[in-house]
C-alpha cells in the first residue's frame, strides 16, 4: 500500500539556519518560498518551516522527556521511518558533520518485537527530530501479544 505524504508545518527562529539544516545537511529539495516560509521536500513529505518570532535559537523547544529504552526521549518531537540502509548513510553523514546527538544513533529494543534503529537531534531552532529505521518494516506497528 502506498502511503500518501504527510504535511507538517513547524516555527523556526531564521530561514538562513533552516535552509543549511534541511536543505544542506538533510538534503531535503526546497520548493515554494516566501520571505516568512519555505517548503521542503523531507523524504517525500511536505515539510514547511515558518519565521516564528517566539522561537529561540539557543536552545531546544522540548522541555519533557519519556523514558524509552533507558533514554530520555524528547516530546514533542517528529521524524521519519526510513529503509535501513538510507538511515544508516544518513547516520553516518551526521556524525561525520558533527552533529550533537540528543541520542546518539543505535538499536531499539534489541532483540525485541520493536527492534528499530533510533536517533535524535535538534535542528538550529531547536525542534526535536527523530530517524528510525526497521530491518523488517512490516514490524513497525506488531506489538507483543
Amino acid at each position: 500500500m502506498k502511503l500518501p505524504p504527510f504535511h507538517l508545518a513547524i516555527g523556526v527562529h531564521d530561514l538562513v539556519a533552516a535552509r543549511e539544516f534541511y536543505g544542506g545537511l538533510l538534503s531535503c529539495a526546497e520548493g515554494r518560498s516566501s520571505e516568512r516560509w519555505v517548503d521542503f521536500n523531507f523524504f517525500g513529505h511536505q515539510f514547511v518551516v515558518h519565521v516564528d518570532p517566539g522561537k529561540d535559537a539557543c536552545g531546544p523547544a522540548v522541555d519533557v522527556t519519556n523514558a524509552v529504552d533507558g533514554h530520555a526521549v524528547p516530546v514533542p518531537h517528529f521524524g521519519v521511518v526510513l529503509e535501513w540502509h538510507a538511515w544508516q548513510h544518513l547516520a553516518a553523514k551526521l556524525k561525520s558533520a558533527n552533529i550533537a546527538f540528543v541520542i546518539e544513533p543505535y538499536i531499539r529494543f534489541e532483540g525485541e518485537v520493536g527492534e528499530q534503529a533510533t536517533m535524535f537531534l535538534y535542528d538550529p531552532s531547536g525542534n526535536a527530530l527523530e530517524f528510525k529505521a526497521f530491518k523488517d518494516e512490516t514490524r513497525l506497528f506488531a506489538t507483543t501479544k
